[in-house]
């Protein structure tokens, strides 16, 4: 057998340190429950309705740079499966707003300094978190599902145990809290939009700026 020339011989001695070097590279890039992610990573065609990115909103200010949504990883996971089965119901999810910077908390507060409709920024949101998120529904004609107000409507009506309504407002309500609570979500019980993921306290309060939020590769 033929010896190895000095130069092979010099190629293989640094083939065991590139692949530590990939192996941990691999490891830091490795996807955490606790990354903030764009939903539409795991919801490629979620409907997005975020309307603090135009001044249809309670404050009447554009307050977002861009319309994105974006939560924790296990948070957008558990969305996908709320979307899966809303699906054999003919029915879909719209997305009104995720995650919120916490500057933007407090452009909210300054606004309407009133923690019945507005989380005091000291003590933080669970969408500063990027643990909650406020929805709707679309049917499967592309129309949006009647339900008790408007997003941001602070009336009694918005009140989960508000029940003088039309019988088919009452149960798209009912369907849509059904499915949350089934995938991890629990209902704020004044907005119908509103549902919290169970073990939000996990995450901390965050101001990252939606840019340094990598979009999806195809987006």
């Amino acid at each position: 057998m033929k010896s190895m020339s000095a130069g092979m011989q010099s190629r293989l001695a640094l083939f065991p340190v590139l692949l530590l070097g990939l192996l941990g590279l691999a490891g830091c890039a490795s996807p955490q429950p606790e990354d903030l992610i764009d939903v539409r990573t795991v919801l490629p065609e979620v409907r997005l309705d975020i309307r603090y990115a135009t001044a249809n909103n309670f404050t009447k200010q554009v307050l977002y740079p861009e319309a994105r949504c974006i939560l924790r990883r296990e948070v957008a996971e558990a969305l996908a499966k709320v979307q899966a089965d809303l699906k054999r119901l003919d029915l879909e999810l719209v997305i009104y707003d995720c995650y919120r910077p916490v500057a933007v908390q407090h452009k909210m507060w300054k606004i309407l300094p009133d923690p019945n409709f507005v989380a005091d920024p000291q003590q933080g949101s669970r969408h500063n978190r990027g643990a909650a998120v406020d929805v709707g529904l679309f049917d499967n004609y592309g129309k949006p599902v009647p339900m008790p107000t408007e997003f941001d409507d602070f009336t009694e009506k918005a009140h989960h145990n508000f029940i003088d309504l039309p019988s088919g407002v009452l149960v798209s309500r009912q369907n849509l809290r059904t499915i949350m609570e089934k995938h991890g979500f629990a209902a704020l019980p004044s907005e119908w939009w509103h549902y919290d993921f169970l073990g939000w306290q996990r995450y901390p309060l965050t101001d990252v700026p939606f840019s340094s939020v990598s979009k999806p590769g195809w987006f």
